[in-house]
């Protein structure tokens, strides 16, 4: 006898009248149309890479201003009359603050809204653009780039966490942050090209109201295109832990500023002694909190770790290589700023097209593998200028090439490492954590590399006699001062003057070619030490 029941149990299509009547409905629904669903994706995915463009808008700007001052120094040098210590200090203010206050920015963005953060970072900073732009004398230079610091603290974090929210496929981000690292590295050598061009035609200020027109269409399109996004279980405000954060950062690399400008003495040790304290005490306190600021147990994941070291090694290389190059094609070489920046245009198109070509590669190639191989061309690049220096400027530019083609893939292989390894709630404090070690590199590249190579000019400059003590002062500070003093001089003496700062000035650069070469091969060993679980450990 046969049943009802017995019926439902033997047809598998048929399990009980909802999974039937669930089966009838799919059956008879009607299906959507694949052309309608495919445009419907391609607005989505439209959207996705607009706002990537409008994210790239501060990155580009915050890069940009890393290096185009330093292009812009002989105007400034000039115009203001900086001493060396000064001249370190225009540059370095910007990203010393920066540095200092990315981490507890990074956070705030996690639980104020990164969006929000970005909107405030970018209306600030080109507000005070203007006011570095005008800025009369030295000090008020310095306080301005201090201030652009603080506001570009906001605009970091907050460009590459919302990155992750817009981009959620793991391919289609890897892209994303291969054009971002792209972006990062494309400004940094646009820095030289776009001070050239305005240095050609307007005073040095125009470098900073650059930032303006920049940062208006992101103030208009970022509330329609980018959705806001934030930690949805934030924890407490720790008050204590952002002190923390900044008192170590800022400590330390203020000692290690001094150590390099002054030597050895009390200031310079007290102060990174206390950055380390500071640092210590941070880490404990994050370690044992129930909801860190910065979960410090990234740092065990060795796609985490490794790649904010290689990043660290990395910027120090290009930011120091741009510091003493921008110098060596204007004042050495006698180029005018747009033929300098023209000198370096093949770098900087190198350095975008390795960043997007190893996109493919990673996909094939481990990075234990890949990363310290890109980074050996840089050191290549940076033993061309050790073995070519007061050669000509061919050197320069295929150096720039090598270096270029090595860090444009580093970079972009080490920061889609280290979004990946965080947790989505904490890309904003993950993100603080890789550009904290980018500013911080800006910060070393021009205080120990830029520091070293001053030292060398000023041991190994011969002044020619007959010099005032102002002007043998003068000359002895800066290259651009001895050039400026040479002006002043009869011809015989102003020949010998620039002859002798030239030699003195590439003696410099040799020695800090070399430890460029250090700092790649170092970059090398970590990446391959650390960076071989990477695919493990990294989060989809």
């Amino acid at each position: 006898m046969t049943n009802e029941l017995d019926t439902t149990t033997i047809d598998p299509t048929r399990r009980g009248t909802a999974a039937a009547a669930k089966a009838d409905a799919a059956t008879s629904a009607p299906r959507p149309d694949p052309g309608r669903f495919g445009s419907v994706a391609r607005r989505g995915a439209t959207r996705r890479w607009v706002a990537l463009a409008v994210l790239m808008l501060p990155v580009l700007l915050v890069a940009v201003d890393n290096t185009v001052l330093s292009f812009a120094l002989p105007a400034i040098a000039r115009d203001l009359g900086p001493t060396a210590a000064q001249q370190l200090w225009i540059i370095d203010a910007y990203p010393l603050v920066l540095a200092a206050l990315l981490v507890a920015m990074g956070s705030a963005g996690d639980r104020f809204g990164r969006r929000r953060m970005l909107f405030i970072g970018s209306i600030g900073f080109a507000v005070v653009s203007i006011a570095a732009a005008f800025a009369p004398t030295s000090e008020a230079l310095i306080a301005a780039r201090a201030a652009l610091g603080f506001f570009g603290a906001m605009l970091m974090p907050s460009t590459l966490s919302l990155l992750r929210s817009v981009f959620t496929e793991r391919e289609e981000r890897r892209l994303a942050i291969a054009i971002w690292a792209s972006g990062f590295a494309a400004g940094a050598a646009l820095g030289p090209i776009v001070g050239g061009v305005l240095l050609e035609h307007f005073a040095w200020g125009s470098v900073f109201l650059l930032a303006v027109p920049v940062l208006v269409p992101l103030v208009v399109l970022l509330p329609i295109l980018i959705p806001e996004s934030r930690d949805p279980a934030p924890g407490r405000i720790d008050v204590l832990s952002i002190l923390l954060s900044f008192g170590a950062m800022g400590a330390a690399v203020y000692g290690i500023k001094h150590l390099a400008t002054e030597g050895v003495d009390a200031v310079a040790v007290g102060s990174i002694v206390a950055g380390l304290a500071l640092g210590a005490w941070f880490v404990r306190r994050q370690l044992r909190a129930r909801t860190p600021m910065l979960d410090m147990r990234l740092f065990r994941v060795g796609a985490f770790g490794g790649g904010v070291v290689v990043n660290l090694l990395s910027v120090i290389a290009l930011v120091g290589f741009l510091f003493f190059v921008s110098q060596h094609l204007q004042l050495v070489a006698g180029l005018s700023p747009v033929q300098a920046g023209l000198a370096l245009a093949p770098g900087l198109v190198a350095m975008i097209a390795a960043g997007l070509s190893v996109v493919p590669l990673a996909r094939r190639i481990r990075p234990r593998m890949l990363v310290p191989a890109a980074l050996a061309v840089s050191a290549g690049g940076y033993l061309t200028v050790a073995l070519t220096a007061g050669e000509g400027i061919a050197g320069v530019i295929v150096a720039f090439v090598l270096l270029g083609l090595g860090i444009g893939m580093a970079e972009t292989v080490s920061n889609e490492l280290i979004l990946s390894a965080a947790p989505p709630a904490k890309a904003g404090a993950a993100s603080a954590v890789s550009e904290t070690a980018y500013e911080l590199g800006a910060v070393l590249g021009t205080a120990l590399l830029g520091s070293i190579l001053a030292a060398w000019y000023r041991a190994s400059l011969e002044l020619p006699a007959g010099l005032s003590a102002s002007q043998a002062d003068a000359a002895r500070e800066t290259l651009a001062g001895a050039v400026t003093v040479a002006e002043s001089l009869p011809a015989a003496a102003s020949a010998e003057l620039l002859a002798s700062a030239a030699h003195a000035f590439d003696g410099g650069v040799v020695v800090t070619s070399f430890i460029g070469v250090l700092l790649m091969v170092g970059a090398g060993v970590v990446a391959a030490l650390t960076l071989d679980d990477a695919r493990g450990a990294a989060s989809e």
